[in-house]
């Protein structure tokens, strides 16, 4: 079921599971060009991918579209404690039901951090001719030290500094974007938490970005991905950069991305031909 109109530029809601999203897109729809999904980062929405969406758009000739998670930007808040396998859940669960309420036909998952795992979550659990291929930007597979010590300063930056305000202008239910990423991340029992298994079963094109100067992870999240996934993974190591490399390295970014995407075949010069 199609229930979401192709207005570029204007946020709009989209009612998946009884939970209320904010949502955008840019570009070409999908009934006339592939879509680039956008899956965002712990602490992100649709307003902070900033400019970079308008940007692919115009650089690819595709379709893009991003949507605000439970919990973030102006959806709808999410219930807290978070589970664990949150983002397990997220990839199982509402992604797909996001992209069929768009109509998205021909497309590839493009995630940051949290959103590049649940897109890698995603393509190693589905089997949809539809997924062309996965840009994973910042993924995290599993619990690093080096990570859980900056969320543990993100955690001390929100309860006694300026984060909890700065994040406010983005999120309408800061303390549930905050916790629920936050919280999980830091419980005893996440670090433990290892998802590589799904890079086994994912049979799409990888493109994975990571910049050296990660503050979240080191380069051995991307090793794992050229050691453990079957299909075609191109590696790009970023040089002073740190987590978000579509805003220290935008332009670097931009070209890998428009790249990949043609090398898919995917230059939006008409409409995907797999499409129902």
């Amino acid at each position: 079921m199609t229930d979401f109109i192709w207005r570029a530029g204007q946020f709009q809601s989209l009612v998946v599971q009884g939970v209320t999203l904010e949502a955008c897109c840019w570009g070409r729809p999908p009934s006339q060009a592939p879509t680039l999904v956008l899956l965002h980062e712990g602490l992100g929405c649709i307003a902070l991918w900033r400019d970079f969406p308008q940007k692919l758009a115009a650089a690819t000739k595709c379709g893009v579209f991003a949507w605000s998670r439970a919990g973030y930007g102006g959806s709808d808040a999410c219930a807290l404690p978070r589970p664990l396998d949150y983002m397990s859940v997220e990839a199982a669960t509402m992604v797909p039901q996001v992209l069929e309420r768009v109509g998205v036909r021909s497309h590839v998952l493009i995630g940051h951090s949290d959103g590049a795992s649940i897109a890698a979550l995603h393509a190693g659990g589905t089997t949809d001719p539809r997924l062309r291929g996965l840009v994973l930007v910042a993924p995290h597979f599993f619990a690093e030290p080096l990570g859980l010590a900056a969320i543990a300063e993100a955690r001390r930056a929100y309860e006694t500094g300026d984060l909890r305000a700065r994040l406010a202008k983005y999120h309408r239910h800061v303390d549930a974007a905050f916790r629920g990423w936050n919280d999980a991340w830091l419980d005893p029992g996440f670090a433990n938490w290892n998802i590589q298994a799904c890079l086994s079963t994912i049979k799409v094109p990888i493109l994975a970005i990571q910049g050296t100067e990660d503050q979240y992870g080191t380069p051995a999240q991307l090793d794992c991905i050229a050691t453990a996934c079957p299909a075609a993974v191109k590696i790009a190591l970023l040089a002073d950069c740190r987590h978000a490399p579509f805003f220290d390295k935008a332009e670097t970014t931009l070209d890998l991305l428009t790249q990949f995407t043609a090398q898919l075949g995917l230059d939006g010069a008409g409409t995907p031909s797999e499409a129902p």
